[in-house]
């Protein structure tokens, strides 16, 4: 199952290289038929391989004559960016997703490896400080891990 799915990463990924624009439409159903799936398997994909983490909105319109339009983000301003990744990380956000998130910032090529390192090393020593010497519950952790992760992010962006 793993590599139908990477398999239709690769030609949704394909698709938008080769039109050399930010957004490429398609059918859920020609793309399940093309790769002898049902339509929820194509759902599936777009809902764990092109999300707004990753740098993709979808619109999606069912029925007939539906359509699927994946959009590739694209940011003018650094502001832009930081604007972007403060509405993704919110007000609280788990050690697993700032994990999740850095990854894929770093698959983005918008971190480089020796930043996301960094980050993840200040993020996790912030983590162990506020668990070790200050009672706080692991919501209150979340929250200081998302501000100070948002405040990371806006330096390394708008420097």
């Amino acid at each position: 199952m793993s590599s139908l799915t990477r398999s239709i990463e690769e030609y949704i990924h394909g698709l938008l290289e080769e039109e050399e624009a930010p957004t490429v439409s398609l059918r859920r159903k020609d793309l399940a038929e093309h790769f002898g799936c049902v339509p929820s398997q194509i759902n599936y994909v777009l809902r764990s391989r092109f999300t707004p983490e990753k740098g993709f909105l979808v619109e999606s319109q069912r029925g007939g004559h539906g359509f699927i339009r994946i959009a590739r983000i694209t940011f003018r301003r650094p502001q832009e960016r930081v604007d972007h990744l403060e509405a993704i990380i919110g007000n609280v956000i788990s050690s697993q997703e700032v994990r999740h998130l850095l990854t894929s910032l770093q698959e983005r090529e918008i971190l480089t490896d020796r930043e996301r390192l960094l980050l993840e090393v200040a993020l996790r020593f912030q983590d162990e400080v506020a668990e070790n010497y200050f009672d706080l519950s692991p919501y209150k952790r979340d929250m200081l891990q998302a501000d100070l992760l948002k405040r990371l992010l806006r330096s390394l962006a708008l420097s």
